[in-house]
């Protein structure tokens, strides 16, 4: 596959000066058979704005992907819709009716997800992973190994990571995105490290809800291939050994 770009649009945490942060998250995915938009963030005038002052338009994405239902992930979607409506959403079967009915409503396509999904050319959803808050990641085969993009892995990240695997068949080139670690100890922290590392990830780069004590700890361990993550960050996998 060729080039493939993740640039965070939406995150609290901030990277690019000039750009907006608040809670939540969102990713653009280029250069793939689809441009992918992963996640909202929370608010759409944030999400619109952030997507100017990096030059991204609107109507150049025409794929959207919803981890789950939180507000942080999803509630940028209907001023996203009001641009372009011309997209294809993958949103999990479970998402309550009354979103659903507003999707359509707004005129974009709709796909629901339950088992794992081919979204495009080497391209995946997870399917619904987790119990209490249900979930999809996203998973992208390149010719380095596998890309994860997760919006807050409530199914815990290394169950993500172990099921694109598992799906796949190859080694993880990096896990990104929110690994909901914000509000955990130390110990477990380093368990989730350590499996890192015995599963053979390569660079990892948490961010919304995985807390500055857990990306501190990421980047004592992965040195180098700590990928320092926030809004206005762009990630190539043409920069990834």
């Amino acid at each position: 596959m060729e080039k493939i770009s993740a640039t965070i649009i939406y995150d609290n945490n901030l990277y690019k000066q000039g750009l907006e942060t608040a809670w939540g998250f969102s990713a653009l995915i280029t250069g793939a058979e689809k441009t992918i938009l992963f996640d909202t963030g929370g608010d759409g005038p944030i999400l619109l704005g952030n997507m100017e002052k990096l030059g991204i338009e609107p109507s150049s994405i025409d794929t959207i992907v919803l981890s789950h239902i939180d507000g942080d992930h999803t509630g940028g979607l209907g001023s996203f819709l009001e641009k372009n409506n011309n997209v294809t959403i993958y949103l999990l079967k479970t998402f309550p009716k009354r979103f659903k009915d507003n999707v359509q409503t707004a005129g974009a396509k709709m796909v629901e997800v339950e088992q794992s999904v081919k979204i495009c050319e080497n391209v995946y959803s997870t399917g619904r992973l987790g119990n209490l808050k249900k979930e999809q990641s996203l998973i992208i085969q390149t010719d380095k190994g596998l890309l994860v993009i997760t919006g807050c892995a409530h199914p815990g990240i290394v169950k993500i990571v172990n099921t694109a695997k598992d799906l796949l068949k190859d080694d993880i080139l990096f896990a990104m995105g929110g690994f909901h670690l914000e509000w955990s100890p130390r110990s477990k922290i380093e368990k989730v490290i350590s499996a890192f590392e015995q599963l053979n990830v390569k660079y990892a780069a948490p961010s919304h809800c995985s807390g500055q004590k857990a990306r501190n700890l990421f980047e004592e361990h992965f040195g180098k291939n700590y990928i320092n993550i926030g809004a206005g960050k762009t990630i190539t996998t043409q920069d990834l050994q």
